[in-house]
C-alpha cells in the first residue's frame, strides 16, 4: 500500500465549501476535555475499505491532540495485534469474541456500521445449508472469516466443525484465486473484493450481511482498544474514539470526499469502487443502535458452534466498555 502525505490544508480544502467548524465541531469538542495524557496513538492497519473511518480520522486525531498517528501492520489477526502492538482498531464484529473468551486484554468500545461481508458461492449452491460437505477457503483456522461463518452456520443449524471442509491459505489474495480456480466452493469476501468480483461477473452472492437478515440488523465493524490504553489514558481513549466517530459521520455525510481521500492516500486506485463501498454502509448507525445486541447475538451463535465457552453475558462483562460511546452519543447529538 503506497502512502501519500495528506497535509492539514489538503484535508480542510477537501471539505469543499462546507464549514469545517459546523461539519466536524473541531473547536468546541477538541477543547471540551483535558488534553490527552499521551500524544501518540497507534491503529491496526488492514486492507478492508469498510474501515474507512479509522483512516479518514487521521487528521481528526491530530485535532484531538495526537501529534503522532501511526498505523501498524496487523500480525496474525486484529485482536492479537490490538493486544500486543496497537492502541485502538476497527475489526470485524464477532472476531473479537473468541479473543475475549481466551482472556485477551482488549475491549469493544465503539461500533460503526452494519454489513459489508458477502458470501460468494459457485452454482448450484444457493444457501448456507447447501454448503454442508463443501470447501470454503479462509486465510486461517480461527481467523475472522471462520468466526463469522461459524456464527452464520450455527444460526441455520449447521455444525461448522464437522459439516464444513475448511481450506486455508496464507494470503488474503489467494482466497479469491482459490475460489475463481474452483479449488473452493465458497469464500467470504470483504470490501473491495465483492465490488470487484461483481464487476467480473464471478460467482454469486448467497449471503449479503448489509442486506440479509439477521446479519443486517447487527453491527459488522466494531471498534476495540487495548485495556491498558483505556485504563491508563481515559482522556486519550475518549478523544481517539470521538475522532473516529466523527470520521464515521463524515463518511456518511460526505461519501464523495471520503472516497477521494482514501484514493489520494493510496488505499485503492478505483474511486468508483471506494465510493460504492462507502455509500452502501450506514456509518451513522453508531448513534442509534446498541452494540451490546451484536456482541450478545454472535456470542450465542459462537457458543452453540463450540468456538467459545463463556456465556454472552461473561463476554459482555469482560470485553466491552461503552461508557465513552454513551457520552459521545449525547455530546455529538445532532
Amino acid at each position: 500500500m503506497k502512502e501519500q502525505p495528506i497535509t492539514r490544508r489538503h484535508f480542510l480544502t477537501g471539505a469543499g465549501a462546507l464549514s469545517v467548524t459546523s461539519l466536524l465541531g473541531l473547536p468546541q469538542t477538541a477543547s471540551a476535555d483535558p488534553p490527552p495524557e499521551i500524544t501518540r496513538v497507534t491503529i491496526a492497519n488492514t486492507p478492508a475499505l469498510c474501515f474507512a473511518p479509522q483512516f479518514v480520522a487521521e487528521e481528526l486525531l491530530r485535532f484531538e491532540g495526537f501529534s503522532e498517528v501511526e498505523y501498524v501492520k496487523v500480525v496474525d489477526d486484529i485482536p492479537t495485534t490490538l493486544a500486543n502492538s496497537a492502541d485502538i482498531s476497527m475489526f470485524g464484529g464477532p472476531s473479537i469474541i473468541p479473543a475475549v473468551d481466551k482472556g485477551y486484554p482488549i475491549s469493544v468500545i465503539g461500533a460503526l456500521h452494519e454489513g459489508c461481508w458477502e458470501l460468494f458461492a459457485h452454482e448450484p449452491i444457493r444457501s448456507l445449508q447447501d454448503l454442508v460437505g463443501r470447501r470454503i477457503v479462509i486465510r486461517s483456522l480461527g481467523g475472522v472469516e471462520q468466526i463469522w461463518l461459524s456464527s452464520m452456520f450455527a444460526w441455520v443449524g449447521v455444525d461448522p466443525k464437522t459439516e464444513i471442509e475448511w481450506v486455508t491459505t496464507d494470503y488474503w489474495a489467494d482466497r479469491t484465486k482459490y475460489y475463481m480456480d474452483g479449488k473452493a466452493d465458497a469464500f467470504l469476501a470483504f470490501p473491495p473484493e465483492p465490488q470487484k468480483l461483481r464487476r467480473q461477473g464471478v460467482g454469486r452472492v448467497i449471503v449479503n450481511t448489509t442486506q440479509d437478515r439477521p446479519w443486517s440488523q447487527y453491527f459488522c465493524c466494531l471498534l476495540g482498544a487495548r485495556n491498558e490504553f483505556i485504563e491508563r489514558y481515559p482522556v486519550a481513549t475518549k478523544r481517539a474514539l470521538r475522532a473516529i466517530m466523527k470520521a464515521s459521520d463524515l463518511c456518511s455525510d460526505n461519501p464523495d470526499w471520503a472516497a477521494q481521500y482514501l484514493v489520494d492516500k493510496g488505499f485503492e486506485d478505483d474511486y468508483e469502487v471506494v465510493l460504492e463501498i462507502i455509500k452502501s454502509l450506514s456509518y451513522s448507525r453508531w448513534r442509534t443502535d446498541n452494540p451490546v445486541d451484536t456482541i450478545r447475538f454472535h456470542s450465542l451463535r459462537l457458543r452453540d458452534a463450540g468456538m467459545i465457552t463463556s456465556t454472552p453475558q461473561q463476554i459482555i462483562d469482560r470485553g466491552t466498555d461503552f461508557g465513552y460511546l454513551d457520552e459521545l452519543k449525547k455530546e455529538l447529538k445532532a
